[in-house]
């Protein structure tokens, strides 16, 4: 009797069964983790990672593991394309209302052409034109909480889900 409970818990978390309720409670539970260890290591480091699309990035990667947008390549491809489109716009307009509107439409063309569609990404371009932020903001946190986010995922996925994860790397 014992091992019938452990083994269907075992199963509703491996298979992230939408509908169960406990593969729902140990995705949160994964996103929770993800977000405070990128939160302490922004804490360690002096420097925020900026959470707002690492949080939406988390939920699509720990949520829907096997979706084309939550593979590495568009994670990762996803967050520095827009990060870097939105520069681009910066650096061409300047900060304005409009200049953000564009680089969001912009960085969406550039994931699909690039093959790096990721959602999420698309508030990058966003921060970086309204916030007026420096080029120094793709390498950190961009670059940096990808990949921070990336091996806590492939982590994540083979040790607790016991999934394989990603389910391809480009």
């Amino acid at each position: 009797m014992k091992r019938d409970w452990r083994r269907g818990l075992r199963n509703a978390v491996s298979r992230n069964d939408h509908r169960s309720a406990v593969a729902g409670a140990v995705a949160g539970l994964g996103g929770a983790i993800a977000i405070g260890l990128m939160e302490l290591f922004s804490f360690v480091a002096h420097y925020p990672l900026a959470v707002i699309p690492f949080a939406t990035s988390i939920v699509l990667v720990v949520g829907s593991p096997n979706a084309e947008p939550a593979q590495p390549r568009a994670l990762v491809g996803g967050h520095l394309v827009s990060a870097l489109v939105g520069l681009a716009v910066l650096k061409l307009t300047g900060p304005h209302a409009w200049a953000a509107a564009a680089a969001v439409g912009l960085s969406i063309l550039a994931m699909y052409l690039t093959g790096t569609f990721h959602p999420p990404a698309g508030i990058n371009p966003l921060l970086v034109v309204s916030g007026n932020l420096p080029w120094t903001f793709l390498l950190a946190p961009v670059l940096a909480g990808t990949l921070l986010l990336t091996a806590f995922c492939y982590f994540w996925h083979r040790t607790v889900r016991r999934q394989r994860w990603p389910q391809r790397w480009l």
